[in-house]
């Protein structure tokens, strides 16, 4: 038994995503516009402070996050595939999550001197 479908509900099926798309769009337009609109008006009011970000708190979170989940993709990797190219998935997480936390350990330990 093969099913067909009519025309109105391969219409629907095909308008469903599109709408979607730009109805996300949409929303993404009107937020930019406002939050620029925002921040001119803050900044002629003279009441704008940019945000400051902590770069050294950025990397130790992201550096322990990172490293864990290459640490866990790695081993899983090796028992699983063994030594190969596949165990790329994990020590590519792995060395960035090394690289911020030497990053915070170089950078805190020169702020403490």
């Amino acid at each position: 038994m093969k099913e067909t479908w009519s025309a109105a509900a391969q219409v629907i099926i095909a308008i469903i995503p599109i709408v979607g798309i730009v109805m996300g769009s949409a929303v993404i337009f009107f937020y930019l516009l406002w939050y620029h609109k925002r921040r001119t008006l803050l900044i002629q009011a003279g009441q704008f402070h940019p945000p400051e970000f902590d770069y050294l708190s950025f990397s130790l979170l992201a550096g322990l996050l990172l490293t864990a989940v290459g640490i866990t993709l790695t081993v899983f990797l090796v028992i699983v595939l063994g030594f190969g190219l596949g165990l790329l998935g994990g020590l590519i997480p792995l060395s960035c999550g090394a690289g911020l936390l030497a990053y915070y350990g170089i950078r805190h330990g020169s702020k403490n001197r």
